[in-house]
């Protein structure tokens, strides 16, 4: 998740004053569509219309999760969740869209602000909690020892992994599984704020790090609003039946906003900090996930390398303009077949990222306008349904029964095609309003963005430590 800069209280952490003493810290979903019955013919899609409205009941995973290091992946509103939840509490769309620009507009503000530091005081946004962030794909670990299960939204886009912690000694935000404890772990140790990676630890969170006594305090918000501050600690992690000893996250007793439900977040991102980074000894930096087709249906996490011939990797780029995130370098796209005219050099101008927490894929303007021209063009015969907030190119496909699409790719470098599964081209309110969901940034030098829902049963594989990303089908098989 993005982040920008700004100044707070020190004494946040221990009492409710906002006041300005010492420490810097930091301050900064969508519905997979159902089990939706197509066919493939030639460049095009047939999606049956029906199917593209979400399920509310879970279809049994037909996934292999016996790996030792592969986690089960859910959507975090979804019937499929480990955790019920009341379906007056689910986000509508236009919240989901809503939350998902503000985490797209927090990374245009890093990358377009990232010598910049804020000098002023600032008074933390008071979210208690009740609205949804965007991230919304989740996964189990187990934290301490014994260990004790906890649900954290995973996050390609963060590198520090954090926890809500007893005592919580402002405020914590309400989750389902009981607060972590870390009294009661036995394998539980601050880290000192004088040690080599508490120092260090600003390249992770984009803050400076404070003291209390001698252990080291953290602090980081996220693009949608959410924030926390705690302490720096290490502790045995256990994924699925592999325990990993002496993980550093972070412990936060002072947790707010929109983490809803989930006990925390785990960074995947590549800084030093990450779980990544953390467990190369063992799983040489290589992370693999297929996000799965539906909110009522699951995919995987895996880590450490796990081999498929028909993965295609495209180097990582080396475009400054996509540092610190994992930045792809798009070359070109197809519709229906056919390359779109569009000059590399608005792809070179903006940069492109891939991102697990960004929901919508985010284009630079020329691009998208060719995108938009191209497709509207092939589904002309269709009749046109109002805009469904940032996503503009909307039908209505209420009168039938299945429609015909264009196949969407992304052409990457290494002359990597990556075609965009049909369940993941369009977000649909109801039959009535079906959406194409790819928006065009405002500027052509914004960051593009490859979003989750584009991702969907693809297997995407991080060879970080390679300094490449793959692509395959049917990951999530």
């Amino acid at each position: 998740m993005a982040i920008i800069i700004c100044t707070i209280s020190f004494r946040f952490l221990f009492s409710s004053s906002f006041h300005i003493l010492s420490l810097l810290c930091v301050l900064n979903k969508v519905y997979a569509h159902e089990g939706r019955k197509m066919a493939e013919t030639g460049h095009h899609h047939t999606v049956t219309v029906g199917s593209l409205i979400p399920s509310s009941v879970c279809s049994p995973s037909t996934i292999g999760l016996d790996e030792k290091s592969t986690l089960k992946v859910t959507h975090k509103h979804g019937p499929c969740s480990p955790h019920k939840q009341d379906k007056a509490n689910i986000p509508s769309h236009e919240d989901i869209l809503r939350l998902d620009q503000a985490r797209v507009d927090s990374i245009q503000s890093k990358m377009s602000n990232s010598n910049a530091k804020a000098k002023d005081s600032v008074t933390l946004p008071a979210q208690s909690g009740s609205i949804i962030g965007s991230a919304n794909y989740i996964v189990t670990v187990g934290m301490g020892t014994p260990k004790k299960d906890l649900t954290l939204v995973f996050d390609t886009g963060s590198d520090l992994t954090w926890i809500q912690c007893q005592p919580c000694v402002v405020a914590c935000y309400p989750q389902v599984d009981p607060i972590f404890n870390p009294s009661k772990s036995t394998t539980y140790k601050n880290i000192s704020c004088n040690s080599d990676r508490c120092k260090s630890i600003a390249s992770g969170t984009g803050n400076e790090p404070g003291c209390s006594g001698t252990t080291c305090v953290y602090g980081i918000q996220y693009g949608d609003g959410s924030f926390t501050v705690g302490f720096l600690a290490k502790d045995t992690i256990t994924l699925s039946s592999d325990k990993l000893r002496e993980i550093e996250f972070g412990c936060g007793e002072n947790n707010q906003g929109l983490f809803v439900g989930q006990a925390g977040l785990m960074g995947l991102g590549p800084d030093k900090l990450s779980i990544v980074s953390q467990t190369a000894s063992k799983y040489g930096k290589i992370f693999s996930y297929c996000l799965p087709s539906s909110s009522s249906s699951a995919g995987r996490l895996t880590f450490g390398p796990k081999s498929s011939k028909s993965v295609k990797y495209t180097r990582l780029s080396a475009n400054p303009k996509t540092k610190p995130y994992y930045g792809l370098d798009l070359r070109g796209i197809y519709v229906g077949g056919k390359k779109l005219s569009i000059s590399p050099s608005v792809f070179t101008t903006s940069g492109t990222i891939i991102d697990s927490g960004t929901v919508i894929t985010r284009l630079p303007p020329a691009a998208y306008s060719a995108l938009k021209a191209a497709f509207k063009k092939k589904l002309s015969q269709y009749p046109r349904a109002p805009a469904l907030s940032i996503l503009d190119t909307c039908y209505d496909f209420s009168k039938y029964r299945s429609v015909s699409v264009p196949k969407i790719s992304f052409f990457f470098r290494g002359s990597v095609q990556v075609r965009i599964p049909a369940i993941g081209l369009f977000v649909a309110s109801n039959t009535s309003q079906v959406c194409l969901a790819i928006a065009g940034n405002s500027s052509p030098t914004d960051l593009g963005i490859y979003g989750n829902t584009q991702q969907l049963t693809l297997q995407l594989v991080y060879d970080v430590a390679g300094g490449k990303v793959g692509f395959a089908s049917g990951g999530c098989n």
